[in-house]
């Protein structure tokens, strides 16, 4: 099983660079974030023409949205909460196959969280960090096999998921406030699984800022999108890849493609 997460930053925008990646990798699932369409405008027959007979979708105008396509048939977890009771369309969940071999796909976009990381003096901050110790909460208090967690997590936890560990300790995305909470929901049963192909001490992003024309050369980056599984499927992770490439794209999202294998 291929399963691809990405922050496509406007499906509707971004649909030939949809196209471009399905061709390019042939995946079986497509995890994607900041879709930033309401349901009602989602471009169902544009998706299901790329071969995906089964999505799912939770948007909205203008802002965040999620959606899962499947190759094959899924099946809606609807037991998921409304975070912080906003109701802003930021995590949709899946399960796919039957029996003991089916596995769960969740598929976050967590808060950005502004720019100032107080959270007294940003609410956006405060609905971060509250948005992350609730997931925590909620996963601690269930039993999971078999489940892959992906998504756009607006966190580099690790030292080496940002340019400059120094330089952004008092950035939002790798403050101790952030890291700490994004690292124990991580720690209520899931295993990171970017970092089994790439280890801890090199370095790994899969975003760069628009602000940054020369974004390769200077390699600003920051690692915000992950895939976390169960350690039951630790054995079955067969292959990782960043698509770097897809930042050169035409048009492009600020984030890149990241693309699991999974033996199962």
């Amino acid at each position: 099983m291929r399963i691809v997460t990405w922050n496509i930053n406007s499906l509707r925008l971004r649909m030939p660079l949809l196209a471009r990646l399905c061709q390019d990798t042939s995946p079986d699932i497509v995890c994607l974030q900041e879709t930033k369409v309401p349901d009602a405008l989602f471009p169902l027959a544009d998706v299901r023409a790329l071969g995906f007979g089964h999505v799912v979708f939770r948007g909205m105008k203008g802002y965040n949205g999620v959606a899962i396509l499947s190759r094959q048939p899924v099946t809606v977890l609807e037991d998921t909460p409304d975070w912080c009771e906003k109701g802003d369309c930021r995590h949709i969940a899946v399960r796919h196959g039957t029996g003991d071999d089916a596995i769960d796909v969740h598929d976050f976009y967590v808060p950005a969280g502004g720019d100032v990381p107080d959270p007294v003096e940003n609410p956006k901050f405060a609905h971060k960090l509250a948005f992350v110790e609730e997931a925590r909460q909620w996963f601690s208090a269930r039993a999971m096999r078999r489940t892959v967690l992906v998504g756009d997590l607006n966190i580099a936890p690790l030292e080496q998921d940002v340019w400059s560990h120094k330089q952004l300790l008092r950035i939002v995305s790798h403050t101790p406030a952030e890291t700490e909470r994004l690292l124990a929901w991580q720690q209520t049963g899931f295993i990171d699984a970017m970092r089994e192909f790439v280890p801890p001490d090199e370095k790994l992003y899969t975003w760069w800022s628009y602000r940054n024309r020369n974004w390769s050369a200077s390699n600003r980056g920051r690692r915000l999108d992950h895939v976390w599984v169960t350690p039951d499927l630790q054995d079955a992770l067969r292959g990782m890849e960043v698509l770097r490439t897809a930042r050169d794209w035409e048009k492009p999202s600020d984030h890149v493609p990241v693309l699991i294998d999974i033996d199962a």
